[in-house]
């Protein structure tokens, strides 16, 4: 029991705000933001075009930055506050002024996105802002929550940059303009949809936390009119909600069919003699994948077996399309010989080069080779005195000239002194026998 008491104390005090608020500071400041006039219209115009040319480029920390300092966020905070605290004078001026800020993004970034000479394939960043789902709902929600508790916090921080970067107001205001500029209603409808979320859901939150705070508020002088501006906003909210909870739907469908088509394919990559080269899934007209075959044709078993195991992977039989096409299947195949036939020329090619080198490098073992044993035998028989030769290749070089010729070292012992005759004679010998008129001969006496 005393842990209990202790928690809920703990609790309590974490979750207390008092002393952390400083609402008359915070509404000064949200009246301030929500003009459109002096260095605010100047940093507007400065973010549509950072955010243009991040889109265009697919630069993400482009993005960023044109996200933190665009200045739509305090149109949008002023009339969620104007409407927590009954204030119609702040909301017109608030919408006013988004209206212009909007206008103003939508020109700018319809003009960028006609003069760009740049044109992606792949506009990913783009194509990121045109398919808003209830998760879109969620963070423009919580983002709007957090970004009030910061305003209205005395100690300052960056909770509104973080804010600035997760509901991303000005990204899906250009990717409108760039679906005006390209004539693309699916990007325009659906970026102008998603930035449609964002600021109806903070607004949102904003009146939540504004009740929630305790800010001075307004009487209206008439109760009628403020049911029905309550009334108004539940409408309005469920009118946003719906869309983006059957887009969240279909999403996370064709998220799960994307995935179960990708184990089906993996699973079944060849088939007897064929296989699966490359799918295609798509989700325009139904979940549907598409397979492309080479190889030999199927025949109506492996059809068949094929079939039943993409519908235990939860892929109807005629969700699946078979490709066989023979004139791809051919080019595939011909181009599989092709690379096969370059590449053994190539290896080839090689081989033929290595060869040629070893072979010559055995023939200049060849010619340096001398006939040790034999040469030995031979002069035996002419000089019976010498008891043993060692017959070695070299180079000698000149002092004077450093002049470098191979020469052939002959070193013999003898049993007896060679007279000068003899001696020339075996030199004379010796130059034949080897081929080679640059040898050199010592002998040595010994006992």
């Amino acid at each position: 029991m005393a842990f209990a008491t202790r928690l809920k104390h703990l609790l309590k005090e974490t979750a207390s705000l008092a002393g952390h608020l400083d609402t008359e500071s915070a509404e000064c400041q949200i009246r301030k933001n929500v003009h459109l006039r002096g260095p605010n219209a100047w940093i507007l115009a400065f973010s549509v075009v950072i955010a243009s040319v991040g889109l265009n480029v697919n630069s993400i920390p482009v993005i960023i930055g044109a996200m933190l300092i665009s200045p739509l966020m305090g149109p949008i905070f002023g009339a969620g506050f104007s409407l927590g605290t009954n204030d119609m004078e702040l909301m017109m001026t608030s919408l006013k002024n988004l209206a212009v800020m909007m206008a103003i993004a939508l020109i700018a970034s319809v003009l960028y996105f006609l003069v760009t000479p740049l044109t992606l394939t792949n506009p990913t960043e783009l194509l990121a802002r045109t398919n808003p789902t209830i998760y879109d709902v969620l963070i423009a929600l919580f983002g709007g929550a957090a970004g009030m508790f910061e305003q209205c916090r005395k100690e300052k921080g960056t909770v509104i940059s973080g804010v600035a970067i997760a509901t991303a107001l000005m990204p899906p205001l250009c990717t409108a303009g760039f679906g005006l500029a390209k004539g693309n209603m699916q990007f325009f409808l659906g970026a102008l949809y998603l930035f449609a979320i964002n600021c109806v859901f903070i607004a949102i939150a904003s009146y939540i936390m504004t009740k929630a705070m305790g800010f001075k508020q307004a009487q209206y002088r008439d109760t009628k009119v403020e049911k029905r501006t309550r009334r108004i906003m539940v409408a309005t909210a469920l009118v946003f909600i719906i869309p983006s909870i059957l887009s969240a739907i279909m999403l996370v469908n064709n998220n799960n069919f994307d995935r179960r088509a990708t184990a089906f394919v993996q699973a079944n990559k060849s088939i007897q003699n064929a296989i699966i080269y490359d799918y295609t899934i798509s989700h325009e007209k139904g979940d549907k994948i598409e397979l492309y075959l080479s190889g030999e044709k199927l025949d109506e078993e492996q059809t068949a077996a094929l079939f039943a195991s993409a519908n235990e992977y939860g892929i109807k039989e005629e969700q699946v399309a078979i490709n066989e096409n023979k004139s791809a299947k051919s080019l595939i195949v011909s181009d599989i010989v092709n690379d096969i036939y370059a590449n053994n020329e190539r290896q080839l090619m090689a081989k033929k080069k290595e060869v040629e080198a070893l072979r010559n490098e055995l023939n200049e073992y060849k010619r340096d080779s001398i006939p040790c044993l034999q040469i030995a035998k031979e002069l035996a028989g002419f000089y019976p005195s010498v008891k043993s030769i060692g017959i070695s290749r070299g180079s000698s070089v000149t002092a004077d000239s450093l002049t470098v010729r191979k020469t052939t070292f002959v070193n013999a012992k003898a049993s007896r002194r060679f007279k000068a005759d003899e001696e020339e004679k075996l030199l004379r010998w010796l130059k034949i026998r080897l081929g080679s008129e640059d040898v050199e001969l010592h002998v040595t006496f010994v006992k």
